[in-house]
């Protein structure tokens, strides 16, 4: 694993204690050990997109009111954080087969046209290349991968949207069948990355 400086760490289990996806995080946040971290716990919610939130985003920059300015403020911190990130690190359960609904309200905030992406006349272009992404994912029944994953391909494809396309996935699944046997078994691919 190559030492990162700036990590930006999501966590996205509701669960604060006993959570598989925090375990892991914690595991790998101890191999990179980076110079500074920034930490976005989403069981502090983040709000979901408004018709005003949307109204604001697509309104040009420099026309933009005070209110909407205000209205994308919080988006536009979550933005600049990943922008400082070198390295972004989401632990994440996977709830019903896809991401939480708090994982789905960050995305949305960060995913923003301008400052994120880009349309080009061959279509979108992610606008934080060189950025290396791991996600760390837990399941009890969804094995990693399989076609009831709505969450794994999910996560590789908004962030190749947005320009992470070095995106590493280690994952904890179905343990509800296989055990503690499903985390160790991610605990040592952490340390072994």
């Amino acid at each position: 694993m190559t030492q990162s400086t700036n990590i930006l760490r999501i966590d996205a289990s509701a669960r604060k204690v006993g959570s598989s996806s925090r375990a892991l995080t914690d595991a790998l946040m101890e191999r990179l050990a980076p110079d500074n971290i920034v930490t976005r716990d989403l069981t502090e919610v983040l709000p979901f997109v408004t018709e005003d939130w949307v109204r604001a985003n697509f309104t040009d920059e420099n026309e933009r009111t005070e209110a909407q300015k205000a209205e994308l403020a919080l988006s536009d911190s979550l933005v600049d954080e990943l922008i400082a990130a070198d390295t972004l690190v989401i632990g994440t359960p996977i709830y019903n087969f896809a991401v939480p609904a708090a994982l789905k309200a960050w995305i949305d905030l960060i995913a923003r046209a301008r400052k994120t992406f880009h349309y080009t006349a061959n279509g979108p272009e992610g606008l934080l290349s060189g950025k290396k992404a791991y996600v760390l994912i837990a399941s009890g029944g969804t094995e990693v991968g399989s076609e009831i994953d709505f969450a794994s391909g999910y996560l590789r494809h908004v962030l190749s949207f947005v320009g992470i396309t070095d995106v590493t996935i280690i994952a904890a699944d179905q343990q509800m069948m296989k055990g503690e046997a499903a985390l160790d078994q991610a605990l040592e691919k952490v340390a072994a990355a």
